[in-house]
């Protein structure tokens, strides 16, 4: 049985990684049909929230136990890191906002580190070395920065906002009053579509742009379609498929799993979108890959080991891999 349900755990966290993978592929060609990107990331968010008000409903009692928790996930876990990211595919491809993404778990371990003031393992530095370098390659720095420079602190900004989303989660997992994912999840996105109504003001919206078709890498294809593989798949299917995965596996594998996520949305914008990127960009893609791999992975055991290691630290929780990512 453990066996048979590690297996469905691997199963689930790759179809999670499939889904926040594909969210920024069917996105931009929304934001470059005209959708402003903050639209975009209402839409979204707006959606999965109207489709898990049943969850929230469920577990309405954590409005009057976490209030602070629920708050504070809305605003980094959701509305911070869609809208950060949604923007920055504006300005970027898709595969370097989400590589760029991933310098989270090299945010979390400063956190631990500086913050925490709780020492890291030599393995979870070493990680942090290469997500950093690889980065650099990614961002073609002996090229003067030719990226677009607000499109790149635009990423780091959702990288950011990740960070919370560690910090918060490390904080809601324990104790006797843990807070159940699924409430936490349903939660953040409501209070992630309150707050962004009022940023993203929709009622400005070019709706007449959902009615009509979009160019994606050369084809014409319905745009309420890509908003619903947004809704369902992308974010209702990838947080729920992730949630209940690290509940069936660790959060370190479940997190290793999740690094798929960043070349599967790479992949998908090179074959979809027709965004190829030069061979520098895609050997340091592989080491931030890399980098997150090893920070991810050396977490200890329990919570009496020491040093701490990356991702969060070992009161990572099931929420640890949900990713926020698109």
């Amino acid at each position: 049985m453990h066996v048979q349900g590690r297996s469905v755990g691997l199963g689930l966290a790759l179809v999670s990684a499939l889904a926040f993978g594909g969210s920024g592929v069917a996105a931009k060609p929304l934001i470059e049909a005209g959708l402003d990107p903050l639209h975009v990331v209402w839409l979204r968010v707006a959606g999965a929230a109207l489709v898990m008000l049943p969850v929230a409903w469920r577990h309405r009692a954590l409005v009057r136990r976490r209030p602070a928790l629920l708050a504070g996930f809305g605003l980094l876990a959701v509305a911070g890191v869609q809208a950060f990211y949604f923007a920055s595919l504006s300005r970027i491809p898709v595969g370097v906002a989400l590589l760029v993404e991933y310098l989270a778990p090299a945010l979390v371990l400063g956190w631990v580190r500086f913050v925490q003031r709780r020492p890291v393992t030599r393995a979870a530095a070493v990680g942090v070395v290469l997500a950093v370098g690889g980065l650099a390659c990614v961002v073609e720095v002996w090229a003067g920065l030719s990226f677009d420079v607000l499109g790149l602190l635009l990423a780091l900004g959702a990288a950011c906002c990740q960070v919370g989303y560690f910090v918060l989660s490390d904080q809601g997992g324990e104790g006797d009053d843990a807070a159940d994912p699924l409430g936490v999840i349903a939660y953040g996105l409501l209070v992630g579509a309150g707050v962004l109504t009022v940023i993203a003001q929709p009622w400005n919206m070019k709706w007449g742009l959902l009615g009509g078709t979009v160019d994606m890498g050369g084809s014409q294809v319905q745009a309420w379609l890509l908003l619903g593989w947004i809704v369902l798949i992308a974010t209702v299917l990838a947080y729920v498929t992730g949630v209940v995965s690290v509940r069936k596996l660790s959060p370190q594998v479940a997190g290793v799993v999740a690094c798929l996520e960043a070349v599967i949305a790479t992949v998908a914008a090179w074959v979809l979108l027709r965004e190829h990127l030069s061979l520098p960009q895609i050997v340091g893609g592989a080491v931030v890959l890399v980098g997150a791999f090893i920070a991810q992975s050396s977490t200890p055991k329990s919570p009496g080991d020491a040093p701490v290691a990356g991702g969060a630290p070992d009161a990572e929780n099931s929420l640890s891999t949900g990713r926020v990512a698109p």
